[in-house]
Order: C-alpha cells, then sequence, then structure tokens
C-alpha cells in the first residue's frame, strides 16, 4: 500500500468485521528514537493463539468471499523493510491488538498518508463504532474521540455533514499543533 493510513483502514476494518465496538488507533512519532508506532486496538472476538501464529501468511484468513488475506502480510513485510516489525497481541473474546513499527527516517517507509480522511471513512461509515485516535508527535499529544464528540452534539447523528466538517476541521488543525508525521 503507498500509505500507511490504508493499513490502518485496513485493519480497522478487521476489527469492525471481528465484532468490535471501540476501535483505538494510536500514530506516534519519536524523534529522539527515531521510531514511528502505528497501534490498532480492538474489543472485537480476538484470535487464537494458533491463528495469530499464521496471520502474517497470505492464505490465512476468515474472510470466505476470497481465500487471500494481504493486509497483515503486507504490513509485517513494509515493517521488516522499514527497519521495525509487527507484534500482534490477541484473545479468543477479547479483542487484538497490532503495532507496527517502522524507523522514521527510513527512506523505504511510506508516508503516513492522509490519516484524517482515513479516519472520516470509517466514522461515516461505521457511526456506532467508538472510535479513538491518539497522534503525537514527541511530546505533543492529540486525541480524538467520538464518544465524547456524540456526548456533546447530543441528538445531532455523528454523519451529520456539519458535524463531519466540523470534525475533518479540528482534526487538521489539531495534528498540525502536535505535529504532522510524513
Amino acid at each position: 500500500m503507498r500509505e500507511l493510513s490504508l493499513h490502518i483502514l485496513d485493519i480497522a476494518q478487521n476489527s469492525i468485521s471481528a465484532g468490535a465496538s471501540q476501535i483505538h488507533i494510536v500514530v506516534k512519532a519519536s524523534t529522539r528514537d527515531n521510531l514511528l508506532t502505528i497501534r490498532v486496538s480492538d474489543n472485537g472476538k480476538g484470535m487464537s493463539p494458533e491463528f495469530v501464529a499464521r496471520v502474517r501468511d497470505p492464505f490465512v484468513t476468515t474472510r470466505t468471499v476470497r481465500k487471500v488475506g494481504l493486509g497483515i502480510p503486507m504490513l509485517s513485510a513494509t515493517a521488516d523493510l522499514c527497519g521495525g516489525g509487527v507484534k500482534i497481541e490477541s484473545a479468543v473474546g477479547n479483542g487484538t491488538t497490532i503495532e507496527a513499527t517502522f524507523e522514521l527516517n527510513n527512506l523505504d517507509r511510506p508516508p503516513v498518508g492522509e490519516i484524517v480522511q482515513t479516519m472520516i471513512t470509517l466514522i461515516v461509515a461505521n457511526p456506532d463504532i467508538a472510535f479513538t485516535y491518539e497522534h503525537s508527535v514527541d511530546e505533543k499529544t492529540f486525541i480524538l474521540n467520538t464518544d465524547e464528540i456524540k456526548a456533546q452534539i447530543e441528538d445531532v447523528p455523528i454523519t451529520e455533514p456539519s458535524v463531519i466538517r466540523w470534525i475533518r476541521e479540528y482534526m487538521t488543525e489539531q495534528i498540525s499543533v502536535a505535529g504532522n508525521i510524513t
């Protein structure tokens, strides 16, 4: 994939398919450690240890429409190429956490990409899921929590165009303040 935000979208879609009602996405850059970390955690149905051990194989998938699952294998290959790796923690009934790390300044690392649009896509397509997005660059952090937004807007749907426009503008502004990660 050309941008890491597309990997995030793919993993979040896997979380949704696994019945998650809460998804926490973290994009964190540490210039001191030369490290970019992407973590997606959910409260979905989780995976057995046997399945976790095989999930990097592109021919291992839970999908019934096709027999190939390329998301995690491609993410693992990209992270490995960029001096990092992928860790997967999961327990049946307790959800899954996938964490990918990359050397921040690695020339082969894809850009983070359109993370704001990725989050907007997830929120609009899945308004009943509680999304938390955490964006950190060194000590500066920005957190967006859709449950908090829903509490503030009360009976207005989070998918209302004016709300989505506000989320887009707010995320763009706050990510700029915390520090853009290219």
